[in-house]
């Protein structure tokens, strides 16, 4: 039964994704970046209210209070495609890093466009962390948080990878916070595979790290213990 509530909700998934695309293509273009947001999270509270109507996976949120006024980086652990939406529906107004072959996608690419989407070159090193940098500022100083992955790429549940510097350097070059972001979805809903557990996802948010006027790498030491003793400790 629950391959089918699986298969149901992934039905949804690509329905809902390839015709609220072409929704957002095509009214967004005219709309201030504050209502193309709020359309942003309209899409994605009806992606979680569906998760958990078909599948029974719904999710709680602690630390609440460390998303602090102001833009600010937020430093997300990458284990599901399931943060990508809850991220739009916990935090307040942002942009994304992300691959730029996504951005390809007809419609769907475009939508992430509208959303002031930070695409990169994942294999430009260097130059890739430039572009993190140079573009996240420009969000920042327009109120706009900036979301980064730091692992770069989906990691298994119960697994860590080296976290990239360059979310780190955006916060000490524009003198604002790190906050953390942990979660145990990756045990509910895998990076690979169709089915998606029932259960309550747990969402820990870190206190913020100051960055201003600190060396990009004690920063990034800094998140990725927290983000670690998260895990272990309560995000499963």
């Amino acid at each position: 039964m629950q391959w089918l509530r699986s298969l149901l909700f992934t039905g949804f998934m690509f329905a809902w994704t390839g015709c609220y695309s072409i929704f957002f293509t095509i009214v967004c273009g005219f709309l201030p970046f504050g209502w193309r947001f709020k359309l942003a999270n309209a899409y994605a509270r009806a992606m979680l209210a569906a998760l958990k109507w078909t599948c029974g996976l719904d999710y709680r949120v602690e630390g609440r209070e460390n998303i602090v006024p102001g833009a600010h980086v937020a430093l997300w652990k990458h284990s599901s495609s399931w943060e990508t939406f809850a991220m739009q529906v916990i935090f307040p107004p942002q942009a994304w890093v992300l691959k730029r072959e996504l951005m390809w996608i007809p419609f769907f690419g475009w939508a992430l466009g509208l959303m002031r989407g930070i695409a990169i070159d994942r294999s430009a090193g260097a130059s890739a962390v430039n572009q993190v940098v140079d573009k996240g500022l420009q969000r920042i100083r327009d109120g706009i948080w900036v979301i980064i992955f730091p692992e770069g790429t989906r990691v298994a549940a119960g697994e860590m990878r080296r976290f990239g510097v360059s979310g780190a350097l955006l916060a000490a070059k524009a003198g604002c916070k790190v906050v953390p972001v942990a979660h145990d979805a990756g045990l509910f809903w895998p990076r690979r595979g169709l089915l998606k557990k029932p259960g309550v996802i747990r969402v820990k948010i870190g206190p913020p790290i100051e960055a201003a006027h600190r060396e990009a790498r004690a920063i990034t030491a800094e998140a990725q213990a927290w983000i670690e003793n998260a895990m272990k400790s309560g995000a499963r």
